[in-house]
């Protein structure tokens, strides 16, 4: 049986990896990070919430969040160093940042003394609130990255997706103000599909 547990440990994060990488696009390539970046925020704090909390509650260990969040760190930059060892530069990938927002959700759990509801409610709240925040702060320290975007275009690259200069100063235009309402308005159901999909693990 524990051999079992373990087992199942390991399928959950691995599956739950996948599926948080292929919510949209996992990744911001530098030459149209800026225009992805509210799908992303909204995609990504939904998806590491109810991975998070799926995972975290089936354990019940406070920090499993965290594993989770660096187990997709890990996977970010193998293919960061993919594009790399392709030719391209340095920066045209940037990792996305999961940790931090990940370790509120644990230290949430932690502090309310293991409640499921409060982890739902105020960990899923504070993970859509501060995903797309940790990651706008990450994007802004790329170096010129319009001049990288012209530069070295990716072949696979869409017409629509042309790399465009982001608004700025406009609040309803805003794509951290976007992201973050909306991945913290999303993030609690999200939450609660997680622990439902919990509940139905423990009873098959």
């Amino acid at each position: 049986r524990r051999t079992t547990h373990y087992l199942f440990i390991v399928v959950v994060a691995v599956n739950s990896t996948l599926l948080t990488i292929n919510s949209g696009d996992y990744i911001f390539y530098t030459d149209w990070a800026w225009t992805s970046f509210v799908v992303f925020s909204i995609a990504q704090s939904t998806m590491l919430v109810v991975g998070a909390i799926y995972y975290m509650l089936f354990t019940g260990v406070p920090g499993t969040a965290t594993y989770y969040a660096t187990i997709m760190t890990i996977y970010t930059w193998v293919a960061k160093g993919a594009w790399f060892a392709l030719g391209y530069p340095y920066d045209f990938i940037v990792v996305p940042v999961w940790i931090p927002s990940a370790m509120l959700l644990d230290l949430t759990y932690w502090a309310t003394r293991r409640n499921k509801h409060a982890a739902i409610i105020i960990g899923g709240s504070l993970v859509g609130l501060s995903l797309p925040m940790f990651n706008m702060i990450n994007l802004i320290l790329v170096r010129d990255p319009l001049e990288m975007a012209f530069k070295y275009p990716r072949p696979t690259l869409p017409p629509y997706m042309t790399p465009i200069e982001p608004q700025v100063g406009k609040f309803h235009n805003s794509p951290v103000a976007l992201g973050s309402g909306a991945g913290a308005v999303l993030s609690v159901p999200i939450a609660a599909l997680g622990a439902k999909l919990n509940t139905w693990t423990y009873r098959w």
